[in-house]
């Protein structure tokens, strides 16, 4: 299902030019130098090629001939493009010099090997040069130096062109491409017959053909935990993973063209030029999602998922603070503001995929949702109802809280000081929000967690629970202080912040450690075993207060206090929840404007 909503994808990024996609046979690669040759083969010089970018110099890309090879694999020239080992024999490291050697004999030797086969005088300059060539003249040149790496290509003095877009070694190389696709890698080797190599043809299950089955698949780029070169997302390389005698990728046959086209695809969302726009990571999750036609929620879902409705005011791009307007409009609104997001919100269909590496040279996949733009608007208006509570009171806020935080918002409370977000919280908590499913039960207890270790109850933990309270429990949650509820563990929230107000007042900042610091967590796990020592204490912190303040603390502590007939043994974390949300409720109405006629807020 996933490399089929890949394959699909792949026609409609090669048609849309800024996503980069590469035809068949070619990849752009970061190219930073140019060996400039006369026809006969004569050096000119080796010039930088890279592009002054924010004040640094970047390499630039190219539309070369070929795949970038994979690591390990020996002398194994790339085609009228490589790195400086191989065009010149000169690494910048002493201790490869030998290698670079090496490296360049293949080069030259294998580039002679199908001189004869290309009717092109270009070609055939650069195989010149590359007889004529000394190694040790690359010293002659500092702009070696100071590339120490990268790759170059070659071009003719006063020609427009690189050597390799040459119409005519373009059309050598399409021919060898359409002979055999899988064994283009070795280029320098004959061709076989499309269909007649060892190669075994099996029915593929992306498309359904039968063809020719890739062996190996090429790796996908940009995944957070793999290593630079990229990992595999489809292989199998130990025996014990085999079977029906089907070794390496040929237990889940795809073809080698369907593997071409979904490879392509994903690493155009994770590694071209429009990735910032498809690609976000949480945690050790990387996240990418696309549509099926291009749409504004395509447009702005990645700066969404990481920075919610605070977005708006962090942009400085007039045209994106537009669409992102238009986005959280329509949350607002419902359904019948979807249309202003993309065409047909109801068929137009919304990926999302989250992938992970828990080793360097694999993927996993974390989760895969597949959705219409409509259902996912539904669901995303729907999680923030769940979570929908007032936001953080007076001093603990130093600039507005969003409206609609963003999943990393929220995550980000789950974190120990100085740790990561658990692994598996990303994948499952995103999926739920996106799918309208029940929240992970592991996020509310990792909060609940942190709230018994830092006794702090802050807008973002208040959201996961009341969602959570909400969606999963089916408790009907209030967004704001709701003074009717009856239930002991809200009230007790409410009672412990009356207390820690009243302490506050009473002997101001001279204060090492509040009630809070000392008995939140006992207070809220065992009220019985504590309140009764905190109304003690209360009595004399009262006695501290002036007239009409102290006699509407009072009155609000009563209040609390007349529907209860005694303080629980224990409450479970369930009820925890409620006293952490009655806690935050009443020092939010602790800091709003004052209303006389209303105890709560005294």
């Amino acid at each position: 299902m996933i490399l089929q909503a890949l394959h699909e994808l792949y026609d409609r990024l090669e048609r849309e030019k800024e996503y980069g996609i590469a035809p068949p046979g070619r990849t752009y690669q970061k190219i930073s130098f140019v060996v400039v040759i006369e026809r006969d083969g004569t050096l000119v010089d080796i010039q930088d090629a890279r592009l002054e970018q924010g004040g640094r110099k970047v390499p630039r890309k190219v539309l070369v001939l070929g795949k970038t090879k994979p690591s390990g694999s020996g002398l194994n020239p790339c085609f009228l493009w490589d790195s400086t080992g191989y065009i010149l024999g000169w690494d910048a490291r002493p201790e490869r010099a030998e290698r670079a050697k090496e490296t360049f004999g293949a080069f030259r030797d294998r580039h002679l090997g199908v001189e004869a086969e290309i009717a092109s005088d270009a070609y055939s300059a650069v195989c010149r040069f590359l007889e004529q060539w000394d190694p040790s003249r690359a010293e002659e040149f500092p702009v070696l130096e100071e590339l120490a790496t990268g790759f170059g290509i070659f071009s003719i003095r006063g020609e427009t062109r690189y050597v390799h877009e040459e119409p005519a070694i373009q059309d050598w190389w399409d021919r060898r491409t359409q002979a055999d696709p899988e064994r283009m890698k070795l280029w320098w080797e004959a061709p076989t017959i499309s269909g007649t190599s060892n190669d075994p043809r099996a029915q593929c299950l992306v498309t359904g053909e039968t063809a020719p089955i890739a062996r190996i698949h090429d790796k996908i780029l940009r995944v957070v935990g793999s290593q630079s070169s990229g990992a595999t997302i489809a292989g199998f390389n130990e025996p014990a993973y085999w079977s029906y005698g089907l070794e390496q990728s040929f237990n889940a046959p795809v073809s080698v063209e369907a593997a071409r086209r979904y490879v392509t695809a994903l690493n155009a969302l994770l590694d071209g030029p429009m990735r910032d726009r498809h690609r976000v990571v949480v945690g050790g999750t990387t996240i990418v999602f696309w549509t099926d036609r291009p749409t504004v929620v395509e447009d702005i879902f990645a700066t969404f998922a990481f920075d919610g409705s605070a977005a708006i005011e962090q942009t400085q791009d007039e045209i994106l603070r537009k669409k992102l307007e238009t986005f959280f409009r329509a949350l607002r609104s419902g359904r019948e503001a979807y249309g202003d997001l993309a065409d047909d919100p109801e068929g137009t269909r919304f990926f999302v995929l989250g992938l992970a590496a828990p080793t360097p040279a694999r993927i996993a996949v974390r989760f895969f949702h597949r959705s219409t733009v409509a259902d996912v608007l539904e669901n995303l208006r729907r999680h923030f109802e769940d979570i929908a509570i007032e936001r953080r009171y007076g001093e603990g806020s130093r600039r507005p809280e969003p409206e609609m935080p963003s999943a990393w918002f929220l995550l980000s409370e789950t974190r120990h000081p100085g740790g990561d977000v658990p692994p598996i919280l990303p994948g499952t908590f995103l999926e739920a929000i996106l799918s309208g499913t029940r929240y992970p039960t592991a996020l509310y207890t990792t909060i609940m967690r942190r709230v018994a270790a830092d006794r702090t109850v802050n807008y973002p933990r208040a959201c996961i629970i009341k969602g959570y309270l909400v969606r999963n429990l089916g408790r009907e949650v209030p967004v704001s202080l709701d003074t009717s509820r009856p239930e002991p563990a809200y009230r007790l929230g409410r009672l412990f912040a009356a207390l820690e107000k009243t302490q506050q007042d009473a002997l101001g900042g001279n204060l090492n450690a509040t009630i809070r610091d000392r008995f939140y967590s006992s207070a809220s796990a065992t009220p019985a075993a504590v309140f009764p020592r905190l109304l003690r204490t209360y009595q004399h912190h009262l006695s501290k207060l002036e007239g009409g303040h102290r006699v509407n603390r009072e009155k609000l502590v009563q209040e609390i206090l007349d529907p209860l007939e005694g303080f629980p043994a224990h409450l479970g974390l369930e009820e925890q929840g409620l006293f952490a949300l009655g806690y935050y409720h009443q020092m939010n109405a602790f800091y709003r404007k004052k209303n006389t006629d209303d105890p709560a807020g005294a």
